[in-house]
């Protein structure tokens, strides 16, 4: 076989990322605990007057509803405390009951912190408080952002938190349920300038109607994704586990593309567009770029998904 993993995601070499995105986790978790959760609050703040941030399901909720009303029986101090051991990844009941959560319950439970602080349920940031000097340049650093990268540093910086599930051992993952697909009728379907690829316009039109299982029947068994700066998630049930977690009610809008042959019969494609999420709407398109290398018999070996640099990096198809 001509390619592995590892050689798959070196295709589109050019591609700019948003190296910026991960420089910037990177420096925020380098923060005190007190300094992530204030800045996390006026991010939060500044970030509500020009995004409309949508309120959690009752079906993302479900999970963390016994944990919330735990919370709001506290003490601000005993609040304050729940979410520095967070931050932390300190080994207590809550942390670990945090770590086993999917991505949107996580994001579930600091969406409704942040509508309890503002309503005096949960402790505040003290009156007159000011971040440090690295936490004043970390958030003027996400202030620096496109507004698409500025949901994704945030995003992962409340991902990352809670116990370190690697030292878990045995645990069950606790995830929203999975939405039913969208009926025939009701789906629509992209086109791609330039790409005519029945499984990439496919892998599209499945993802935006939560298709799932016809998704993952796009790929080779062995096949893998990489999520944007993250490792490459590699075999079906892994990826279909993946669609099922982050990838619901997203809405993708590929704009153009470019496909070429490489090595062995394989075709690698790249697409640029945009990307909407169920959290935020219509109000921001992340700008992205999908890597597919197809084998021979036109299944997905592999996809990188990259949030670009700039939005100029839409048009940059160069291989």
């Amino acid at each position: 076989m001509p390619f592995t993993i590892d050689s798959a995601r070196g295709i589109f070499p050019n591609t700019l990322a948003a190296d910026a995105v991960p420089a910037t986790i990177a420096r925020f978790s380098q923060l005190s605990a007190e300094d992530q959760l204030a800045l996390i609050w006026f991010a939060y703040l500044e970030m509500g007057k020009s995004i409309t941030i949508a309120a959690p399901g009752a079906a993302n909720m479900q999970f963390a509803e016994a944990t919330m009303n735990q919370i709001r029986q506290m003490s601000f101090r005993e609040q304050s405390q729940v979410m520095c051991d967070l931050a932390n990844r300190a080994d207590t009941p809550i942390g670990r009951t945090y770590a086993t959560w999917s991505a949107n319950i996580k994001l579930g439970f600091w969406y409704q912190l942040g509508q309890w602080m503002e309503q005096g349920i949960v402790a505040p940031i003290p009156e007159g408080y000011k971040l440090s000097a690295n936490a004043a340049a970390v958030l003027q650093a996400i202030r620096n952002l496109e507004s698409g990268q500025q949901i994704t540093v945030l995003r992962n910086s409340v991902v990352d938190m809670g116990f370190d599930t690697s030292k878990l051992g045995s645990y069950n993952r606790v995830a929203e349920p999975v939405v039913v697909p969208k009926e025939i009728s009701q789906r629509s379907k992209v086109t791609i300038e330039g790409i005519n690829n029945p499984t990439v316009l496919s892998y599209m039109d499945n993802l935006n109607a939560n298709d799932f299982d016809a998704l993952i029947e796009l790929f080779t068994a062995d096949g893998a994704l990489q999520p944007p700066f993250q490792k490459p998630i590699v075999g079906k049930d892994a990826v279909l586990r993946f669609f099922r977690e982050d990838c619901q009610n997203l809405k993708l809008m590929p704009e153009r593309g470019v496909a070429e042959p490489a090595e062995d019969g394989y075709t690698q494609i790249k697409v640029t567009g945009k990307v909407q999420t169920p959290w935020f709407g219509a109000g921001v398109g992340m700008n992205m770029a999908w890597r597919f290398l197809l084998n021979p018999e036109n299944k997905i070996f592999f996809v990188a998904i990259d949030l670009l640099a700039s939005p100029k990096e839409l048009l940059n198809l160069v291989r």
